[in-house]
């Protein structure tokens, strides 16, 4: 791997003081005046996610050297190893698991943010560290593995410059993160009203699914569907997924709202023969069975016609000239729709929803007209998160590409032109 030749290069231990979090104890959970402390879990790259925050009992003459301080480095020992963010002193008084490494600086010209995007770079792009976890046992990084590793020194104002790149890069695919909430959250507040009180002014009347107006028909999913059914096991004799083919739609791909396809696994056309119960079609209802993302929903289009499905999915083939499929999959993600999913769990070990639970789910039904009006409504929203989304896309490569780029030196900062970054 072809490094930036120009930089000194040092072991981490010599321009960070490496400090030991405190070990979790039947004492420390038990005991008294707890402090909240940070575990992996919490360290992410370049972000701390106080989101859920654990707390232990740590004696006081132990504590003023478990505290953190704003601008600590935290690396993470397990999990992600080498996964690195910045204390930034959103809390006043934390300390941190022993899973974690504490790195202060002890030399005058440091950047902290600029070993994130560092080691960020280095495990994960370059593996340059690799072998540095014992992977003998459980992937780790001691703190003597650590201090050791080699990482580069540049000039400090080069530090600098490169931090104040990438961290613009990374606050532009923020913005995009909190522009989608943004827009869910319009979403689902208008879907509130829209599912409620319809387009027409019309007065309301209570019903077993809460108030809708007074227009609206209240009907069984299985009343307006030609085929609700579920897919094939992948278990079969033979079975095997290949590189192209039939595309299998699987429970993970059923996203929130909307089809995802990070993942696709095919089918070969000969095996798919074994499965003809299943064959999906465009403007499909998929809903998943099973496990942690039971009732998610989401309408399929072109992509997944002539497609098959694990017998984790379902899918609705509506009588489309009486419900909209788009209608019914906004539905599926209101208040009301959400809860009959829920409410229908089986008692089990492993929560499911079978096909005859989804039959007779209620489901709101105004006129066809109506129906599609709302629908256009809900596609503007869903165009703009869309949007979002696909933004974030391209700045999370092009993130990549700047720090593997500005850390070989391959490019320098001065070689950039980030005007771009303003529609961001």
């Amino acid at each position: 791997m072809i490094m930036n030749e120009a930089w000194t290069w040092r072991p981490l231990g010599e321009l960070f003081e490496i400090g030991a979090g405190k070990t979790m104890s039947a004492a420390a959970r038990n005991g008294t005046h707890k402090t909240p402390f940070l575990r992996t879990s919490n360290v992410l790259w370049d972000e701390i996610d106080l989101s859920s925050v654990d707390e232990m009992s740590i004696p006081e003459h132990e504590l003023p050297s478990k505290l953190l301080r704003q601008g600590d480095l935290l690396v993470c020992e397990g999990g992600e190893i080498g996964r690195a963010a910045i204390w930034n002193g959103e809390v006043e008084s934390i300390s941190f698991q022993n899973h974690l490494h504490r790195l202060r600086p002890i030399v005058p010209d440091v950047e902290p943010r600029f070993y994130v995007f560092f080691l960020q770079c280095a495990f994960t792009q370059l593996g340059i560290f690799e072998g540095a976890g014992n992977r003998t046992t459980i992937p780790n990084l001691s703190r003597s593995r650590l201090a050791g590793l080699d990482v580069p020194q540049p000039p400090l104002g080069e530090q600098q410059a490169i931090n104040a790149v990438l961290s613009r890069v990374r606050d532009a695919i923020r913005a995009q993160d909190q522009s989608v909430v943004v827009a869910r959250d319009l979403k689902r507040a208008a879907m509130r009203t829209l599912f409620t009180r319809g387009l027409r002014g019309e007065a309301q009347k209570e019903t077993e699914i809460g108030p809708v107006p007074k227009s609206w028909e209240i009907e069984q999913v299985g009343d307006q569907a030609k085929t609700i059914s579920k897919g094939a096991s992948p278990r079969w004799q033979g079975f095997n997924y290949v590189s192209e083919g039939v595309l299998f739609v699987r429970s993970q791909n059923v996203g929130d709202g909307i089809m995802e396809w990070n993942e696709k696994a095919f089918l070969s056309p000969e095996w798919n023969k074994k499965a003809m119960r299943s064959i999906l079609r465009s403007g499909d209802v998929l809903i998943n069975l099973v496990g942690a993302s039971i009732g998610r929903s989401a309408v399929g289009g072109d992509e997944i016609d002539e497609a098959n499905c694990n017998q984790a999915v379902c899918f609705v083939r509506l009588n489309q000239d009486q419900m909209y499929p788009k209608f019914l999959g906004a539905f599926l993600w209101t208040f009301e729709g959400q809860r009959q999913i829920h409410d229908n769990k089986k008692d089990i070990a492993r929560a499911n929803l079978s096909l005859e639970d989804v039959r007779q789910m209620l489901v709101p039904k105004p006129n066809p007209d109506e129906q599609r009006e709302i629908v256009t409504i809900l596609d503007a929203v869903d165009r703009k998160i869309d949007l979002h989304r696909k933004k974030r896309a391209v700045l999370e490569e092009l993130f990549k590409v700047l720090m593997q780029k500005l850390m070989t030196g391959e490019i320098s900062v001065g070689e950039l032109d980030l005007d771009a970054l303003r529609e961001y």
